[in-house]
């Protein structure tokens, strides 16, 4: 899908065009395509439920429902409250954790929607799928309870025109790390290594963490084929993780920050709806090719043409430049 809608905590919405599609897919059939991708290359997949594990004579044993495996090397990706992480490392804190909690609604549209609400330090979605909505809302953990999440939820959905009543309820508790703690907790150690949201990585803005966990699992594997577990950590600090603490340094000023004048979201949705330039730069933030650590740069070269255009936009002044085949609305 290509269209996209921002609403922010005043009311104010914007209707605009992706230049690049997003794809949505269902967790269960990504979770089985990668299964099969691991099946066919030699894998062996063994469906059953670990219920300890233990270090013995540089061996890992891992106990299952079923029996006993051997390990060399132990890898955890079984999410941010996993009971095992506490073996490797400190559980995370509050301040360090986020809450989703939506419902599988039945539908069918192609238009993505984001909105934002006073106060909350996260944000509702409904993403379509082939035959149903994706509906949810995510806020850290420290703000509200997932019962008053939910039921927040519940009121936009209602305004939404969605019906919820009898939907699939879901909930869920992710990282959203402070940056300290990116830069703190231990990601691997002898014989182990954590990766995806078992190691908190997840964009702490967006709650964004297949990306990571899927690029923390490559960087793993270059580093366990080249006999080099050791250089992990490492390959992180090179890769996306200064990308991940640069996002939890500007998290709070997000959501809950001013600029000229007004809340940065509202800005955001104004910009989004003036500016071909800043639509530009939206679209290439939702399709992951524009990075944080260089999101300023961008701002500040291409500011005095968002400036211009939004007023011209105001105005109803004729202009041109790239991205204005954009179309876009606002209220």
């Amino acid at each position: 899908m290509r269209d996209c809608e921002l609403i922010s905590s005043s009311g104010s919405r914007v209707l605009f065009r992706l230049q690049q599609p997003v794809a949505i897919f269902s967790r269960q059939v990504l979770n089985g395509l990668l299964l099969d991708r691991a099946r066919d290359s030699g894998a062996e997949v063994v469906r059953d439920r670990v219920v300890r594990v233990e270090r013995s004579a540089h061996k890992w044993q891992l106990q299952t429902s079923r029996g006993v495996h051997d390990a060399d090397f132990l890898v955890i990706a079984a999410g941010a409250r996993n009971p095992f992480r506490r073996q490797f490392s400190r559980p995370f804190a509050p301040e360090d954790l986020m809450i989703t909690a939506g419902y599988y609604i039945p539908g069918c549209s192609q238009l993505l929607q984001v909105q934002f609400l006073p106060g909350l330090h996260g944000y509702i979605w409904i993403f379509p799928r082939s035959d149903h909505f994706s509906a949810g809302i995510c806020g850290k953990l420290t703000g509200q309870s997932t019962a008053e999440l939910r039921t927040v939820l519940e009121k936009s959905l209602t305004t939404f025109g969605l019906d919820f009543h009898g939907a699939r309820f879901y909930a869920h508790v992710l990282p959203s790390l402070r940056a300290t703690t990116l830069r703190r907790a231990p990601v691997q150690g002898e014989g182990w290594a954590l990766i995806g949201d078992a190691a908190g990585f997840v964009d702490p803005i967006t709650g964004e963490g297949l990306y990571y966990a899927m690029r923390s699992g490559e960087l793993l594997a270059q580093a366990l084929a080249a006999e080099r577990p050791q250089s992990y950590a490492s390959l992180l600090r090179r890769d996306f993780q200064p990308e991940l603490e640069m996002a939890a340094r500007v998290a709070d000023r997000f959501y809950a920050g001013h600029w000229m004048g007004q809340t940065v979201i509202e800005r955001m949705v104004q910009f989004t709806a003036n500016s071909p330039s800043f639509r530009a730069l939206m679209s290439d933030l939702f399709a992951g090719t524009q990075g944080y650590l260089d999101l300023r740069r961008r701002l500040y070269r291409t500011l005095p043409a968002m400036l211009a255009e939004s007023l011209a936009n105001v105005l109803r002044l004729p202009t041109s430049g790239a991205g204005m085949e954009a179309g876009s609305s606002a209220g």
